[in-house]
């Protein structure tokens, strides 16, 4: 099917840490082609595999060296060309990280630019020249701490680096260096990959005047961030308009392979649901964006359903893709465990909402088994924002380490030391174990995953909220074909709910947990849920819901 995204979930597989198959730590291709298997039976559509490409690894494989091959470090191409291989045998469409808004420092593109003023990519980055007294040019930040300009003695100019100092910045102004990314996709896509994943699309481009990024709106009272990024609206380091024309010129290679798709990774704190919206409105854009809005700490009802109907509101013909975890952040498990009965519970409810929402799925290694996230010593930390600014920010490896395969000491990954070690807390939730339990929250992936696929509702109707008092999230989910009322209790208390205007032989999903619809009422219990089945008939607004005050 063309629109296989639409609606579709992908499981974003982390490279380094899914299965080590040579036994040097490290996971591999060939590591994930043998455990392929795990991935189809969860009943996913795709894989997102984050950065494979050569690199010095100085930020994991997001500062790509060579655009065209595999780093030595996960195999070589002839092992690519058989996971893609065994992957559509399985059935499921493979997508591969693109991180082109910068390059590695070694790059042959940057080693040549930085080498004079006049060689032929000498404007292929972003440099600049220093004030009068040799301070930046500005005031743009690094995501990862300090100035974003570094100084270099043979140009005797700043170059840009949104990341880190080895992240030199491409400059998309220049049309060849949009040719040079345009002809480096296309070599995956013929290649056989059945789409791409965007990282940190919005910062393609830069204000060409470079002028100075206006301070972020802040209450005096507020306190200072521990990584001072998000004191400034990134008005001119990002963000830029001129972005819209390459992502069209992108869409149009992708038209040219059928079927293949685009997922946009949104980095912005002050108007992420506006700027998703705008890359995916019309169809001559990104196919989908997702960004971190519910990726923070942020979990109650009105957050949820702003974030989704903010983006329809923005692009009613555009599409989301949502996450609750990823690479980038702590897992969801513990960064919303205040408001859990037990792991288990939210864990549960957690896919339970994302399988209801109107959007793309995508889901990240072991959300499957419920891990939390990893308490690690500064030690065992590789992660450059972890290093600085430990210990308020413990950096991105808790959400790194390896996954848990068995109860072994390394978890069935490695049969050494791996990169990240596989500690008892995740070793407990091991991928052998909670298979061979029916009840297990694996087992309940796979359950609701299915029910996804199997109701049209879910994978492409429309979504209307109702308007619950916290901690109830509510909403209606409806096509043609079907029509459900999804609700959902949001904290590790039980609760009442009067229900007026369901249809006499409305039920209560299988897929439901803690739930009991009686007469005129729904009870929920802590972290509960109800997917109820009201039929095609079903109209969404003669539903009255209100919260039962215990």
């Amino acid at each position: 099917m063309g629109d296989w995204w639409r609606g579709g979930v992908i499981y974003q597989i982390y490279p380094r840490s899914f299965q080590d198959s040579n036994g040097d730590g490290v996971g591999d291709l060939r590591g994930i082609l043998g455990r392929l298997d795990h991935v189809a039976s969860l009943g996913v559509d795709a894989i997102w595999l984050s950065p494979i490409f050569t690199s010095p690894m100085a930020d994991m494989g997001y500062d790509v060296s060579n655009y065209t091959d595999i780093d030595p470090l996960f195999g070589a191409l002839a092992d690519f060309d058989a996971l893609i291989e065994r992957a559509h045998d399985l059935g499921l469409k493979v997508i591969i990280d693109q991180v082109v808004s910068h390059t590695s420092d070694r790059h042959p593109w940057f080693i040549e630019s930085r080498s004079s003023r006049t060689n032929s990519r000498a404007d292929w980055y972003v440099w600049a020249e220093p004030n009068e007294d040799g301070t930046p040019p500005n005031n743009w930040p690094s995501v990862f701490g300090g100035p974003a300009w570094e100084w270099n003695g043979t140009r005797r100019q700043y170059y840009l680096h949104n990341f880190l100092i080895e992240q030199p910045d491409l400059n998309f102004h220049n049309p060849e260096v949009q040719d040079a990314v345009l002809d480096a996709m296309r070599f995956w896509l013929e290649r056989g990959v059945d789409g791409f994943r965007f990282d940190t699309v919005n910062y393609y481009f830069h204000d060409r005047q470079l002028r100075d990024n206006p301070a972020a709106p802040r209450e005096k009272e507020t306190p200072l961030e521990v990584d001072p990024y998000g004191m400034q609206l990134h008005t001119y380091s990002k963000n830029r308009p001129e972005n819209i024309d390459f992502l069209k010129r992108v869409r149009q290679l992708m038209d040219e392979f059928p079927g293949t798709t685009t997922v946009g990774e949104v980095g912005e704190a002050h108007r992420p649901i506006e700027i998703m919206a705008e890359y995916t409105a019309g169809g001559d854009r990104l196919h989908m964006c997702y960004s971190f809005s519910m990726l923070g700490p942020e979990f109650t009802p009105r957050h949820f359903r702003s974030r989704i109907e903010g983006f329809f509101s923005g692009a009613p013909d555009g599409w989301p893709c949502w996450s609750f975890s990823n690479h980038d952040v702590n897992r969801h498990v513990t960064r919303w465990e205040a408001h859990a009965a037990n792991p288990d519970a939210l864990a549960r409810l957690a896919i339970a909402m994302q399988s209801t929402f109107k959007g793309s799925v995508c889901l990240y290694q072991g959300e499957e088994l419920g891990l939390p996230e990893t308490e690690l010593d500064y030690g065992e930390l590789t992660d450059p924002p972890g290093l600085r600014f430990w210990p308020e920010n413990k950096g991105r490896d808790g959400c790194r380490t390896p996954m848990p395969w068995t109860g072994d000491e390394h978890g069935g990954f490695s049969d050494v030391k791996p990169w990240l070690p596989v500690k008892a807390p995740q070793r407990k939730r091991n991928v052998a174990a909670l298979d061979a339990d029916p009840d297990s929250i694996l087992n309940y992936y796979r359950a609701i995953l299915a029910y996804r696929r199997e109701v049209p509702a879910l994978v492409g109707g429309e979504i209307v909220f109702y308007d619950v008092e916290r901690p109830i999230l509510a909403f209606a989910r409806h096509s043609g074909q079907t029509a459900l009322v999804c609700v959902f209790n949001l904290s590790a208390l039980p609760r009442g709910l009067a229900v007026d205007g369901l249809p006499p032989l409305a039920t209560v999903a299988a897929v439901s947990t803690g739930a009991e619809l009686g007469d005129g009422g729904l009870a929920l219990k802590a972290n509960g849920f109800a997917i109820i089945e009201c039929g095609a008939g079903f109209d969404p607004a003669a539903l009255t819901l209100a919260l039962i005050e215990a």
